[in-house]
């Protein structure tokens, strides 16, 4: 139930260099210095000294850059995961860490950051400095209620906050997508959080290409085309889907995994982030805009028992991908997930927890628990944005539920909060208006710092501890965390 990057949420391929043909406008995109990179049954990395991946447009005389790094997964149909239980990949021992006190900071719409006013600034120095500005106070103020970890919303949308030889810049930064802000925002963060000792996570919205569909968007979308790198929604048409009224990328196609686990080397690569995150957008959908992907599983979907095994072995796919690239690259890097906060429910499956809602297994087609079975998570950060009193999905049920879960790997949990929710009058959630929501959430975090095998709390959002109904709460987080 997540309603990160959505203001109006309501609750309720094989690659090989062969396969490419060089062009006249070939652009040196980025070196790889790697040998042979190998993933689990069926998937490998090929990768050589100075592979270049290009993609060319010329019409327009466009060019556009590729991949760094790209995958190849032919793995078999799997069985159905219903309520399989697998034992644990072994992994190396989890590092001794102090609990994660984080916050996420959305940069999708601009909701957290940056300041909306810094996109009419006089002029670009003024709107760098303005965004520096922001993003050190903010920082200043997160250190001082002890938040040790920020979760950075660097890939929005199908643009980039860091500078990137395959995606766009964001239009978040200065209003159009592609024009160079003049600064690399993930560096910036990286540099100011670290020197604060805060870690960093780079947070992902894999699939996500616009957050609309309306044709000014499209004719901003169509005008990268003469930019390097231009938006996939150009380079790549056949790869374009609409659900949830967004451009989004069909997670059926082959190469779409591909093109996201090189997104994802490219920031491990070439930056010193401390993990990766990517949120619960996979499969998304509405029921007045569903995903049209009949030929994406007519072409791919034989020998799968059903669409929906299909689509999860899919989201698999892409989680193993990253995964197993991300520890080649850099094993100091952490990789986690933050999913809906319900797998499955009990009434669906006996492995399920004892809830009534909506469940990442059959709305996202993520098979959240398997991948915490399989070790492909160093972290899993469900999303429990509810009371301990909301029968339907009770915080407290969820928790111990997801402990569990857990208890047998090497992932470590940390619990979603619902810092959103604080302070604001809700019919079905009354909790979170008593004495300002700072006895729920009091409750919940005791609960998270006191069970075994829950290892740190994440507050949804950063700009909510701005929000006046929220101080009461920002005071008591002041007392229990801060320094």
């Amino acid at each position: 139930m997540d309603v990160r990057g959505d203001p109006n949420w309501q609750h309720g391929s094989n690659f090989s260099p062969s396969n490419y043909t060089p062009c006249p406008h070939l652009r040196i995109i980025r070196q790889c210095d790697f040998s042979s990179v190998y993933m689990p049954t069926g998937v490998m990395i090929i990768a050589s000294r100075r592979l270049l991946s290009v993609t060319c447009m010329t019409r327009l005389g466009a060019v556009a850059a590729a991949v760094l790094l790209l995958v190849t997964c032919t793995s078999k149909a799997p069985k159905s995961l219903v309520t399989a239980s697998k034992p644990p990949v072994a992994q190396k021992s989890a590092k001794n860490q102090q609990p994660v006190r984080g916050v996420w900071i959305t940069t999708v719409s601009r909701l957290d950051w940056p300041p909306v006013g810094s996109i009419i600034a006089s002029s670009p120095e003024s709107r760098i400095s303005q965004q520096k500005l922001a993003l050190i106070a903010k920082l200043d103020n997160l250190q001082r209620l002890g938040i040790n970890t920020v979760f950075f919303q660097v890939k929005p949308d199908g643009t980039a906050l860091w500078d990137s030889h395959i995606l766009p810049w964001s239009d978040m930064l200065t209003g159009k997508i592609g024009e160079n802000p003049g600064y690399d925002p993930l560096q910036f963060m990286l540099d100011e959080a670290h020197k604060r000792g805060m870690k960093v996570h780079a947070w992902f919205n894999p699939y996500r290409v616009s957050v609309n569909t309306k044709p000014a968007t499209i004719a901003e979308l169509n005008h990268t085309l003469t930019q390097v790198p231009a938006s996939v929604f150009v380079l790549h048409r056949n790869w374009i889907r609409t659900a949830s009224d967004r451009f989004v990328l069909d997670p059926g196609i082959p190469e779409v995994r591909d093109w996201i686990t090189s997104i994802v080397a490219e920031v491990v690569q070439n930056y010193p982030i401390d993990g990766v995150q990517f949120d619960d957008y996979f499969y998304t959908e509405t029921p007045g805009s569903t995903l049209n992907d009949n030929q994406t599983y007519q072409r791919y979907g034989q020998g799968y028992a059903s669409k929906a095994d299909w689509r999860r072995h899919n989201t698999q796919q892409l989680i193993a991908q990253v995964s197993q690239t991300i520890k080649k690259l850099n094993p100091q890097v952490e990789f986690g997930v933050s999913p809906a906060g319900v797998w499955r429910n009990r009434s669906h499956d006996p492995a399920g927890s004892d809830t009534r809602g909506a469940a990442a297994y059959d709305e996202s087609y993520a098979d959240t628990r398997s991948w915490v079975q399989q070790g492909l998570l160093d972290y899993i950060a469900p999303q429990l944005y509810w009371p301990f009193a909301r029968d339907a999905a009770r915080y407290d049920v969820l928790a111990k539920w997801w402990a569990d879960v857990v208890k047998p790997t090497h992932t470590r949990l940390y619990i979603g909060v619902a810092l959103y929710k604080v302070g604001e009058p809700s019919k079905n959630e009354p909790d979170w208006m008593v004495d300002g929501g700072v006895p729920e959430l009091k409750k919940q975090i005791d609960l998270n710092e006191t069970t075994p095998g829950i290892q740190g709390t994440i507050l949804f959002r950063e700009n909510n501890l701005n929000q006046p109904q929220t101080q009461q709460a920002v005071q008591y987080l002041q007392q229990r965390w801060g320094s």
